[in-house]
């Protein structure tokens, strides 16, 4: 093994070699050819526009009052969310729909796929859950106020926009260092303040960058609380929905003509974070991390480079609600990982109507996941539970991409890609070998122990994109996808079977107990779609976007059912089966009115349904969003600006009857908000929730925290009505 991972580090030196001896191409050949291509034509709503690294920054633009409050969301500007979870930014995308979880904390959904199957990037870092009930997702490290940019890509995705996922892709970016115009020193930043209503929920966010004309330097810092909240009607209390969040970056930049670096260095720090649909809650999580970047433009082509590393230490434990966590209550579940990788990127203009994309990209994952012991537990003692023991998931990938401009209305994108999953773990250990209360756990132990443990999956991903104009108002984008995932370390060397310790495996919100499984193969996903587009092209007053899909997936990671608990659910053990799921998104916007006495006025709307079945047990697919849309009348005059939303949510009748997940109720959501600018101040206020309706959540799963203390299993009730302010000052 060791010698085949020397062989593909060289392979990915030599790749980067070959793009700095490309063929010598004018910067003007670059940027005609770039502006004559599509960017991933299935998903051309993803479309982000990064901050070119010969652009400095203009000093009057970053004083501009509400200038730095504002977030690209697939290319449309959005005011910053008053959620304090950057999940949320994506709620108005296709296909997008989230895991409920902690307040920071909820989970991807894109197309019906959800977490893992999801490539998610945090400022160009692939960051894997380093916990078993996933409790710190990729976006739980960044605060919506220190994001510039977010792309939601569902379906289709390009080869370079990440391998070993069968979902999509999410891609989150920090805002770029800004530069002067002038060598004279620029002081430019803001604060921001937050509060809602419901849970008490308070945070405060800012940054402040000095800077001149080659030399940036940037400190950006936020704080996020809130209580458990309520629910609408009667109003009860929702257990182990409170945290508590702390996140601190420096960002150093230099730029020098056609190049720029940047290095970033942060910190986070959860002290605690309920999760109401899990056994335990997190009561530690702290974050350090490193991340570098460099872009230049040569006569060649593009080149972009980043390196990152970062450790996570985790600690599980469960809260007040739940029993507490002192030395002789709770259950202590400690998690320890290093996560180290790179990615090259180079982008080589071949004429006018030709790009060719090269890459290259290896990411480490080193996880350690352990139990100590409960004092005074004979169940839990006397010696520490191992659960994954020095274990490790390395992925090395390369890819090419072909980008074409055949015709003035006629543009196709092909790629290939190679992704090379290793990983292993050693050896594992029960909180005791003897006794009847882990005979189960001592037994899949040695089984474990015995067994061979390393694996390689080699997988392959091919994208083919066409995207065609026949008129000025229709472009319609098509376009197939061979997308794999390797199994995760959970998935696969999760081994406890035990009722308790399969309990503490699962990051489905279900109470079930999960099950590991050496002999998992990786998931290989064959997708069609096509996105229709209608719009305006002379005023752009109207637009109308539909998107059905289709996905088949040989050896889907599901589960089967290998015993029962004493609550009434069920104990699980990962396996593959072939499933298939398909769906239609869309979305539109209507411009009502546009003139000096009232304003502009505009309508949008969104619908997505989704529906998955596993081809072997039958089964609806866990946690698939019912039939969901959003309609919202927007009003803007001058510096005010007012917001009426309305969310409609049908019933959710398919469930997965191996997870004894629940049918919920279907149910709109009224909403209102409104925001004035004045100089330097934005001042933002809304209300959710406004009928304070009760409503479950679909993909809430089961309130676990009301159940320890009312016995009762039902599902996850949604937010009461909550008033939320916020006011954000520039300078």
């Amino acid at each position: 093994m060791s010698r085949l991972f020397t062989r593909h580090v060289l392979r990915a030196r030599l790749l980067a070699g070959c793009c700095a001896l490309a063929c010598t191409v004018s910067l003007s050949s670059l940027a005609d050819a770039q502006s004559s291509l599509p960017a991933t034509p299935v998903s051309a709503q993803s479309l982000a526009l990064p901050l070119s690294p010969t652009a400095s920054a203009d000093t009057t633009e970053q004083n501009t009052p509400g200038s730095t409050e504002q977030i690209t969301v697939n290319g449309t500007r959005h005011p910053v969310s008053t959620s304090p979870d950057t999940a949320s930014l994506f709620r108005q995308s296709l296909g997008y729909s989230a895991y409920s979880g902690g307040g920071v904390s909820s989970l991807p959904v894109l197309n019906g796929m959800a977490d893992e199957r999801v490539a998610t990037f945090v400022d160009g870092m692939r960051i894997p859950s380093a916990c078993p009930n996933h409790m710190n997702p990729a976006m739980s490290y960044i605060d919506p106020d220190a994001v510039s940019s977010a792309v939601a890509i569902a379906g289709i995705t390009s080869v370079s926009q990440g391998g070993d996922s069968t979902g999509g892709t999410l891609e989150v970016n920090r805002k770029d260092p800004i530069f002067s115009n002038t060598a004279r020193l620029l002081v430019t930043g803001h604060v921001r303040g937050d509060y809602r209503s419901n849970g008490g929920g308070s945070g405060a966010s800012g940054s402040v960058t000095a800077a001149n004309d080659w030399l940036s330097l940037r400190y950006t810092g936020s704080y996020s609380h809130a209580s458990d909240y309520h629910t609408g009607g009667k109003g009860q209390r929702v257990l182990s929905t409170s945290y508590l969040s702390f996140n601190h970056a420096v960002t150093l930049g230099v730029k020098k003509d056609n190049h720029l670096f940047a290095i970033t260095a942060g910190q986070q720090d959860i002290p605690y974070e309920g999760f109401p649909n899990q056994y335990m809650d997190m009561t530690n999580n702290r974050s350090t991390f490193v991340n570098g970047k460099y872009k230049g433009d040569f006569n060649w082509g593009t080149l972009e480079a980043r390196g990152f590393w970062q450790r996570v230490s985790h600690v599980m434990n469960m809260l007040a609600d739940k029993g507490g966590h002192t030395a002789s209550t709770g259950m202590p579940m400690n998690t320890d990982t290093r996560t180290a990788g790179y990615s090259i990127k180079a982008t080589i203009p071949l004429g006018h109507k030709h790009v060719l994309g090269l890459g290259s990209s290896f990411d480490h994952n080193g996880l350690n996941d352990w139990w100590p012991p409960l004092q005074g537990s004979m169940m839990m003692g006397p010696n520490t539970f191992h659960n994954i023991n020095q274990g490790h998931r390395d992925r090395l990938g390369h890819y090419i991409e072909w980008k074409a401009q055949w015709l003035p209305r006629f543009a196709t994108e092909l790629g290939l890609r190679n992704d090379l999953v290793m990983m292993n773990t050693g050896p594992v250990a029960p909180y005791s070998w003897t006794g009847m209360m882990n005979m189960a756990d001592a037994m899949a132990a040695r089984r474990f122990n015995a067994a061979s443990r390393g694996r390689t999956d080699t997988n392959f991903d091919v994208t083919a994109i066409g995207r065609w104009t026949p008129l000025d108002s229709l472009t319609i984008e098509g376009g197939y996808a061979r997308k794999s995932r390797a199994p995760s370390l959970y998935e696969r060397y999760a081994w406890g079977e035990g009722a308790m310790s399969s309990t503490m495996i699962g990051w489905f919100g279900d109470g079930n107990g999960y099950v590991g499984n050496l002999n998992l193969k990786s998931e290989i996903a064959n997708t069609l779609s096509t996105t229709l587009t209608w719009h305006d092209p002379v005023h752009h007053n109207w637009e109308l976007k539909i998107q059905p899909y289709y996905t088949y997936t040989h050896d889907y990671i599901n589960v089967i059912r290998i015993g029962a608990l004493s609550n009434g659910l069920s104990k699980l053990q990962f396996v593959n089966h072939n499933a298939r799921s398909y769906g239609i998104n869309s979305s539109g916007f209507l411009k009502l009115w546009d003139s000096p006495a009232f304003g502009m006025g505009e309508l949008k709307a969104s619908l997505n349904w989704v529906r998955g079945q596993d081809l072997v047990t039958h089964s609806g697919l866990y946690h698939q969003m019912p039939a969901n849309g959003l309609i919202s009348l927007h009003e803007t005059y001058g510096n005010w600006t007012g917001r009426v939303e309305v969310t409609l949510v049908k019933a959710k009748t398919t469930v997965d009857w191996l997870r004894n997940e629940p049918r919920t109720p279907g149910y709109a959501l009224l909403g209102l908000g409104g925001s004035y600018r004045w100089r330097m101040l934005t001042l933002d206020a809304s209300i959710e929730n406004v009928m304070n309706q009760r409503y479950d959540l679909p993909l809430g799963g089961l309130s676990l925290g009301d159940y320890r203390a009312t016995g009762v299993l039902s599902p996850l009730a949604g937010l009461g009505r909550s008033f939320n302010l916020s006011l954000t000052a520039t300078f």
